[in-house]
């Protein structure tokens, strides 16, 4: 089973970006709340990992270290200022300028994983990493909104961006240790926990949205928090977290045709040229990351 999944983990990477790269449409067509997008799509998607692990693995549960269960419940801390500060940006500054500035996250993943986690990377895949950002760069024409009334939202992608990549760091360490179903049950435990006291202290309400929000918040729950993270997270038990962070940029090309398909959004020369740059940068990353490494 093992080698099955070390097999087909990096097709299942790709998979989750393209799953994941509907969380910022799904955000703008859904009318509630930030927080209370975030507490709905862990409320919808944890039964579904909590109940078998509960079940069947509450042994496995007893015996974790206390270490491991306080870095889970902070790695879920870390994916619930995620979720929200995602949620916020996508509703105060343009898609484009939101999912460029989130999509920094591999080079802050680079970052921690060199300075922090002490271990190398090797130069090319680096170098494939930045070349993937320019082309995000292209893809979204540079369409920073630093100024007005976009400011807060490009802070909050920004935080999203810083959020991302310590939740990434987290888990590539501990998914070397604890199984999959039980990493993703106690991250997304924690982070549920996280929107329901954010519910109850902001006073969110849990109803009174329109029918079509809550049938979004269940289509989120099926493609991002299931289809998307609960797969990274368990890939990271194969691949290296800077290896699904820098497939992450890869939405936004998915994002891209997505919009196209959905809101009739056609790309321009430069959206196209800059995503071809996007895939070219992955694809070497993708070749060069089992190199020799040396530090960056």
């Amino acid at each position: 089973m093992k080698l099955i999944a070390e097999r087909y983990v990096k097709y299942a990477v790709v998979l989750a970006v393209i799953s994941g790269s509907t969380s910022g449409i799904l955000g703008r067509l859904i009318t509630a709340d930030s927080m209370a997008i975030g507490f709905f799509r862990l409320t919808f998607a944890l039964p579904f990992f909590l109940v078998p692990v509960l079940l069947n693995k509450r042994h496995i549960l007893k015996v974790l270290p206390k270490r491991d269960l306080v870095w889970s419940g902070i790695s879920g801390m870390f994916l619930f200022w995620h979720f929200l500060c995602w949620f916020i940006a996508v509703k105060n500054t343009t898609i484009s300028s939101a999912i460029i500035l989130a999509d920094l996250h591999p080079l802050i993943v680079m970052g921690i994983t060199v300075v922090v986690l002490k271990k190398k990377v090797p130069v090319r895949a680096a170098v494939g990493v930045f070349v993937a950002l320019l082309g995000a760069a292209l893809v979204l024409g540079l369409d920073f909104s630093f100024g007005g009334n976009d400011i807060y939202g490009d802070i909050m992608a920004l935080f999203t961006a810083l959020a991302m990549a310590v939740y990434f760091c987290i888990g590539g360490v501990l998914r070397k240790e604890i199984p999959g179903d039980i990493y993703i049950t106690l991250v997304f435990s924690a982070c549920w926990s996280c929107f329901a006291i954010g519910m109850l202290v902001t006073g969110t309400p849990m109803l009174g949205y329109p029918a079509s929000d809550y049938l979004w918040l269940i289509v989120m729950t099926i493609f991002c928090q299931m289809g998307a993270h609960a797969v990274m997270n368990w890939s990271m038990r194969f691949v290296p977290a800077l290896y699904v962070s820098a497939w992450g940029t890869a939405e936004i090309v998915s994002a891209t045709i997505l919009a196209l398909w959905i809101f009739g959004e056609v790309p321009g020369p430069t959206k196209i040229l800059g995503g071809t740059i996007v895939m070219v940068g992955l694809l070497y990353y993708n070749y060069h990351e089992n190199d020799t490494p040396r530090k960056v």
